[in-house]
């Protein structure tokens, strides 16, 4: 489980098909194999660990195919977070570094749009939480197609989200609250059905 709240922006420095190599010297300073980190919001296990501050990582199709770890090449940056601990502080909201869909980037920074895939607009709400690229963000409207956030200029200097413009994509989970919220409702609407009620 991660908080959305990135801490570090790494680099790509290899990458071999499904096999990244970041540099991090941050996040890998008590990494170890198996651990897990989340890349752009993406939550991948690390297999290596090297003396100079970089780690390895594999994805595999699914992930390539449901992410923009694909788009990835060396010396592009990346958001990195290590799994949240119970004696950490979550800063951020509950974030599992499972992407729900890409988005688009429609407009940059500090009011910053994101067109996403309609059947997850139904997922947020003004005030709600949202994770882009895996920088857990406040919603400020929810468009028909989107929505958008304030992005202070601490977080615009210390993620990707800065340097994010027009028609770039990024990597979106919504909260998973509501799709908890959403699937309890459903059976229970399923059952009252089924009982007549």
């Amino acid at each position: 489980m991660f908080t959305g709240i990135v801490e570090e922006l790494g680099r790509v420095r290899h990458r071999d098909g499904g096999r990244f190599t970041f540099e991090s010297p941050l996040v890998t300073q008590d990494a170890k194999v198996g651990d897990s980190i989340a890349v752009n919001g993406c939550c991948l296990t690390v297999v290596a660990v090297h003396e100079d501050g970089t780690w390895e990582a594999d994805a595999v199709a699914e992930t390539l195919g449901r992410t923009t770890l694909a788009d990835l090449a060396p010396g592009d940056p990346v958001n990195l977070e290590r799994p949240v601990r119970p004696i950490d502080r979550l800063g951020g909201h509950v974030v599992q570094g499972h992407v729900d869909g890409v988005g688009e980037i429609t407009a940059p920074a500090p009011d910053l749009g994101v067109r996403i895939p309609g059947d997850l607009t139904r997922y947020l709400v003004p005030k709600g939480s949202v994770t882009v690229d895996g920088c857990s963000l406040t919603v400020v409207d929810v468009l028909p197609d989107g929505f958008t956030v304030a992005v202070v200029p601490h977080t615009a200097a210390v993620t990707t989200l800065g340097t994010r413009r027009p028609g770039d994509r990024v990597n979106i989970e919504v909260d998973v609250l509501a799709k908890y919220v959403e699937r309890l409702l459903s059976d229970t609407n399923r059952l009252g059905s089924e009982r007549g009620t």
